[in-house]
């Protein structure tokens, strides 16, 4: 007899707690909305992987009122999603988050760097004078 046979099925979340710690939430019953409405970030419209949502609330059931926009090409839509689907959702945000942030520190680096480039050039051809300043 396989030793999971007989339990509730369970889903994990990751949360990011203000003191920079990570905690898993393991929750364990069947969700409503399991496995519809898949892939929350893709447009229906144009199948860009950029929708974000604009609004949400709670709805009846342990769903949630979600409405989306897709940056590309316009198209909003609302809807009722299940939790899973939600909480897929959500990772798919947390991911993008986290790319958006190490291309914003990639970015920032590579421009400081430059900019000391150019102010030490400067300084090596005596081009800075006080009332740079």
């Amino acid at each position: 007899m396989d030793r999971n046979e007989g339990q509730a099925s369970h889903h994990v979340k990751r949360v990011l707690l203000p003191s920079g710690k990570t905690i898993e939430v393991i929750h364990f019953e069947d969700l409503p909305g399991a496995g519809e409405e898949g892939d929350l970030h893709r447009c229906r419209a144009c199948r860009s992987q950029l929708v974000y949502p604009t609004q949400w609330s709670e709805a009846p059931g342990g769903s949630w009122q979600v409405t989306l926009r897709c940056p590309e090409c316009e198209a909003v839509r609302e809807g009722v999603f299940g939790q899973r689907s939600v909480d897929a959702f959500d990772e798919q945000l947390d991911e993008g988050t986290g790319a958006l942030v190490a291309d914003l520190r990639r970015l920032t680096h590579a421009n400081m760097s430059e900019e000391g480039e150019r102010f030490l050039a400067a300084l090596a051809a005596d081009a800075i004078l006080p009332e740079d300043f």
